[in-house]
């Protein structure tokens, strides 16, 4: 590791530099606008507690199953409807599938900082933007999206976390 590495390990990455990337059943990317926000990256365990018989001072702890959470995603609202094409795709056939990748970029835009795979997306809610006559904002839509697995890559294919 060089000098410039060590340094750069001590200090927290940003979080303001990200791509996301949908794909359906191996196909071309369903995406053709970015996301501005990106959230639900999530990987827990459970706990199965025992207690042990005639023994109610001890529990012993068991590592359960992991537990995903469910990836928010939010865009400004362009004239291409893919994620509700997609939603659509995934009502009139159940099988319909995705894969995500989030890429955390560095500052230059071209370095990855972290890298997190998600596999089996399915769509559970995609909402419109709220309509409002008084508001000069963007309309921005959001997509929630369970996963089966999600698997955190080192940069450089330095191996899964």
């Amino acid at each position: 590791m060089s000098s410039t590495e060590t340094e750069a390990a001590g200090y927290p990455f940003t979080s303001f530099n990200f791509s996301v990337e949908l794909t359906v059943d191996g196909g071309a990317p369903l995406c053709n606008a970015a996301f501005a926000e990106c959230d639900g990256l999530e990987l827990s365990q459970e706990v199965k507690t025992i207690r042990e018989g005639g023994n109610n001072g001890v529990q012993v702890k068991l590592a359960g199953a992991a537990v995903y959470g469910t990836l928010t995603l939010k865009r400004g609202l362009t004239s291409s409807f893919d994620l509700w094409d997609w939603f659509e795709r995934s009502l009139a056939d159940t099988s319909v599938r995705a894969d995500a990748t989030v890429v955390l970029h560095a500052q230059d835009r071209t370095t990855e900082n972290a890298r997190w795979v998600l596999h089996g997306c399915l769509p559970l809610k995609l909402k419109a933007p709220p309509l409002n006559a008084k508001d000069g904002m963007v309309a921005v839509e959001e997509l929630q999206v369970s996963y089966q697995s999600l698997r955190c890559q080192r940069p450089s294919g330095g191996g899964s976390a």
